[in-house]
């Protein structure tokens, strides 16, 4: 139990690792919580500094998810265990001790987790944010729908068990919540979308 510990707490770390401040500092010298919407997620750092910046703080993201997981389910693959860790990088990253609990919102890290545990459920929400992106141009609404039909997808497709079908809803929550102001902008209309200037 004590490596599980550990393999958690190192979880929370990795995924508070704030890699939008990061590249956007290294591509520009400029801090992203000052422009654009203030959120040191990917779709920030790409309105700042372009996909140059974009792309590597989504990959880094996901791979703050992905990494801590696949340790997990090797080192101990029981569902209280996976849940905790998938929990603690997303925790991290929305809640980064480095940025005073100030961080993105999630959904980057929590696709890196998931891909690991159901990839065919990733894969296939992936599919529909892709598809919502597509066509209404909101980041925001397409990781709102992807969040909600996940746990979803992997009821129906994995049949997880009880466990992890709660931290995975948990999780899919938490997402949605972090997308709280996004969401009253959406209902305003002034959400603003892909190609345009963040608020």
């Amino acid at each position: 139990m004590t490596w599980e510990l550990a393999l958690v707490a190192a979880a929370y770390l990795l995924g508070s690792i704030p890699s939008g401040l990061l590249v956007v500092w290294a591509e520009t010298g400029r801090d992203i919580r000052r422009e654009g919407s203030g959120n040191v997620g990917a779709t920030n750092a790409t309105r700042i500094a372009g996909l140059a910046a974009g792309i590597p703080v989504t990959a880094m993201d996901v791979v703050k998810g992905a990494l801590p997981m696949w340790a997990m389910s090797v080192l101990n693959p029981a569902s209280e265990w996976l849940v905790a860790t998938m929990l603690a990088a997303i925790v991290g990253h929305c809640y980064p001790v480095w940025l005073r609990f100030a961080g993105g919102k999630g959904v980057a890290t929590a696709f890196g987790a998931f891909v690991v545990l159901f990839p065919a459920a990733a894969l296939i929400g992936l599919g529909v944010w892709i598809a919502v992106l597509a066509v209404g141009r909101w980041v925001s609404l397409a990781s709102l729908v992807g969040a909600a039909v996940f746990p979803v997808l992997v009821a129906f497709l994995e049949w997880p068990g009880r466990v992890m079908l709660v931290g995975v809803s948990l999780a899919a929550a938490l997402i949605i919540v972090r997308h709280h102001r996004n969401i009253r902008q959406l209902i305003d209309g002034t959400e603003p979308r892909i190609g345009g200037r963040g608020r």
